[in-house]
This record gives structure tokens, sequence and C-alpha cells, in this order.
């Protein structure tokens, strides 16, 4: 069966503007991050409600085509407590298991370090497990360190001066 989702299938819009899609965006980010731990749905979807508000810092992406909806990406201020000064960060990447491989990831994390330097930020920093350290690699983003906090995880960055990546999209 093929896949239903291509790059060319959808765009990126900041959740402010498409609000239908917020349920979906927190229902996404609690299930891959937060309901393990024992946190209530309601209490992540405060969260992504910050992402709604009209500051430059936080907010999200949304990938969507029509109503389907591909994943989501989050800027912001903090996200690893072991390293509170480094801000801001790309969270919360989120691509739908029928959109992966498909450019979906690399277009949401590559459209949020756009949009944080276009605000006049000039690092931007990300933190992933393991698994994931070559993808974001593969993107672009520089290792500074790695297996920090419990999940090991390593802190990347990445400056405008090196932010070219290969995809744009329209708001």
């Amino acid at each position: 069966m093929s896949n239903p989702f291509t790059f060319s299938d959808f765009t990126i819009s900041d959740l402010r503007r498409r609000p239908e899609f917020f349920d979906t965006v927190a229902d996404r980010i609690w299930k891959a991050w937060w309901q393990e731990s024992g946190y209530p749905l309601a209490y992540i979807s405060t969260r992504p409600r910050e992402n709604m508000a009209a500051t430059p810092i936080p907010f999200a992406l949304v990938a969507h085509d029509g109503n389907r909806f591909p994943g989501t990406a989050s800027v912001i201020a903090s996200d690893l407590e072991e390293r509170p000064q480094l801000t801001p960060w790309v969270a919360a990447v989120w691509v739908e298991e029928a959109a992966r491989r498909r450019g979906a990831g690399a277009a949401l994390v590559n459209r949020a370090a756009q949009d944080c330097f276009a605000l006049g930020i000039l690092r931007a920093y990300l933190c992933a497990r393991p698994r994931m350290s070559g993808f974001y690699e593969g993107l672009g983003w520089t290792v500074t360190e790695r297996k920090v906090g419990r999940h090991q995880t390593s802190i990347f960055f990445r400056d405008a001066c090196s932010a070219a990546g290969p995809f744009s999209s329209t708001p």
C-alpha cells in the first residue's frame, strides 16, 4: 500500500493560524512523551496552549493538508532542565507514522529553526534520544553534548548562519 503523505502534499503553518489542529497536537505530544509518566491529557494540554499566545516564543507549527495532519514541532524557551541557560529549543517534534520518511519531520524542524532565526535569534537548540541523533545530524544540526539527563539525550545546536535547509514552506 502506498504512503498517503509526501512532502509536496502538505503546508506548514503556525498553529495559531490553524487552531483546529490544537487537540491533535496536544494528543500526540501527550502520547509521545507524557502519558507513560502518568500525566493526564488535560495537564499536558496547557503546554501547547501557551503556543497560542501572541508572543514570539513559544510557538507551534503544524503540517497539514486539508484535514490531514502529518506532524508538528514547537519552539519553546527551555526543553532540558539540566541546561536551563540554553534557549530557545526546537521541541515536541512529532510525525505521524504514515508521514515518516517522507520529508515532514525534516521540513518541520527546518521551518522551526528558520522561524527562530527570523526573530533575530542566532542559535537554536534541540535534544534527542540516541536513536534520533543521526536524523538531526543529517539535517545539519551539530552535537554539542551527549548522554545528558535520565534519557541520555544528545544536545544539538544550529546557528543562523548555517540554517539554509533544503525545505521551505508557506505559512
